[in-house]
C-alpha cells in the first residue's frame, strides 16, 4: 500500500498522495498539473473547500473574508506571507464569504476576517480578527 498524505487538489478538487519526502518540494497533481503545494495563499470555492476539509491528510487553514472588509484586506498579504513560511506544514486557503455565503453559514462565521483549521476531518480552532504574520503561523504551529 502507497504512503503519503492525501492532498485534494485546489485547482480541479482530486485527491492525491503525495510521499512524505516530496512534502516540501513541487509535487503536483495527477489530474491537472498544478502545484498541490504552494507558498500562497490559495482562493477556493466552497466545494472545494469542503472536500479539503474532509480528506486532507495536512493541516488547512481557511481564512473567511470579504471584499469589501478593511481587516480582510489588510490581513491578506500577512496571511499569505504565512501560506510561504507554512509552505509543507499546512495549506493556507482563502474563501469569499461575499460570493460563497451558504459556506459562511455552513461554518458559521460570524465576524470576518475568521480563520478556521481543520485537520483529519474536523474543525480544531478557530481565530476572528486580524493578524499579522507571525501570529497567523504562532497559532497554526500551535
Amino acid at each position: 500500500m502507497a504512503t503519503g498524505k492525501k492532498l485534494t487538489c485546489l485547482t480541479c478538487g482530486q485527491l492525491n498522495r503525495v510521499p512524505e519526502d516530496r512534502l516540501n518540494a513541487s509535487a503536483k497533481c495527477g489530474t491537472c498539473g498544478a502545484k498541490l503545494l504552494s507558498s500562497k495563499a490559495l482562493e477556493v470555492d466552497a466545494g472545494i473547500l469542503e472536500k479539503a476539509a474532509r480528506n486532507d491528510e495536512l493541516p488547512l487553514v481557511a481564512d473567511f473574508w470579504a471584499p469589501w472588509c478593511g481587516p480582510c484586506r489588510m490581513m491578506a498579504p500577512e496571511f499569505s506571507k504565512a501560506a510561504a513560511s507554512l509552505q509543507g506544514q499546512a495549506r493556507l486557503v482563502k474563501l469569499n464569504t461575499e460570493d460563497h455565503q451558504a459556506a459562511g453559514q455552513k461554518y458559521g462565521i460570524r465576524g470576518i476576517p475568521t480563520m478556521v483549521a481543520f485537520a483529519r476531518g474536523r474543525e480544531v480552532k478557530r481565530q476572528s480578527g486580524a493578524l499579522r504574520e507571525a501570529q497567523i503561523v504562532d497559532w497554526v504551529r500551535h
